[in-house]
């Protein structure tokens, strides 16, 4: 039987031991700048996608950013690299709370502040405004995404969302057969604004440490166009959209980068 003894490090202290806490469960590549770190192998901190809502959106220097699942602190990066002035980040995942508190000490992030908890709740009850909040891949995992979209909307007045989206003909196109990871679907209303859900259920993916899900065992997708009519209901009337892939390997996705004026 092993005893805690297991858990110390004997090796000289190095960045990289801080990364092993966590061996095989990284999803993101670290940035070259950081030397040759071994971590996961998205590029996640070179993000095309938020490089390019950054720009579509006029930059963050200066601005107060609200970022909802940082997973790895990538995308926190990026926006403290482009000159935000401030970024609250919110993370429901314990696991991915404690890599973003490393992604921080390593890349030495000064004006990142992470808060490990649900951010629904934080959205249902604060006050703050923020000059743009940043929502990438979490609209699909959530169990009511309208509420979020509505949510976002009493907070800031630009959200960049990249996220998957229901679509029956590429979903059964899909080499990955995910479509049976959608078992059923119903109609819901929020706010006045009537769509439909897709329920999906993440099965094994719930066996993996490393795991960036929602909170239950299943979650709710959108249509594209429930989505795009959603955003519209609740103010965001411009609405640039980019990187859309039908195809993608886990379903169909795009950017959006949206404003009210």
């Amino acid at each position: 039987m092993s005893n805690i003894l297991h858990k110390y490090f004997t090796s000289y202290p190095s960045e990289q031991n801080a990364l092993d806490i966590f061996q095989n469960e990284w999803s993101s590549k670290f940035p070259p700048e950081s030397g040759n770190l071994q971590a996961g192998s998205s590029p996640l901190f070179q993000d095309p996608k938020v490089i390019w809502a950054i720009t579509e959106m006029g930059g963050v220097e200066n601005k107060k950013v609200l970022e909802l699942g940082p997973l790895e602190g990538g995308h926190t990066y990026i926006l403290e690299k482009h000159g935000a002035s401030s970024i609250l980040a919110i993370e429901a995942n314990s696991r991915a709370y404690l890599k973003c508190l490393i992604t921080k000490e390593i890349l030495d992030l000064k004006r990142s502040k992470f808060l490990c908890g649900n951010f629904l709740e934080y959205l249902r009850t604060t006050n703050e405004k923020f000059d743009l909040c940043l929502a990438t891949g979490v609209l699909y995992h959530q169990i009511n995404p309208v509420e979020l979209i509505y949510l976002i909307s009493k907070v800031s007045d630009r959200i960049y969302m990249w996220t998957h989206y229901y679509d029956y003909e590429p979903i059964c196109r899909n080499k990955n057969n995910i479509l049976q990871k959608f078992p059923s679907s119903s109609k819901s209303e929020y706010q006045g604004f009537e769509h439909t859900l897709y329920r999906y259920e993440y099965q094994t993916a719930l066996n993996w440490q490393g795991f960036s899900g929602g909170t239950m065992e299943y979650s709710h997708w959108l249509s594209r166009d429930d989505i795009l009519t959603c955003l519209k209901t609740f103010g965001f009337e411009k609405i640039r959209i980019n990187f859309e892939q039908p195809d993608h390997q886990n379903g169909p996705c795009f950017s959006l980068a949206c404003s009210k004026n």
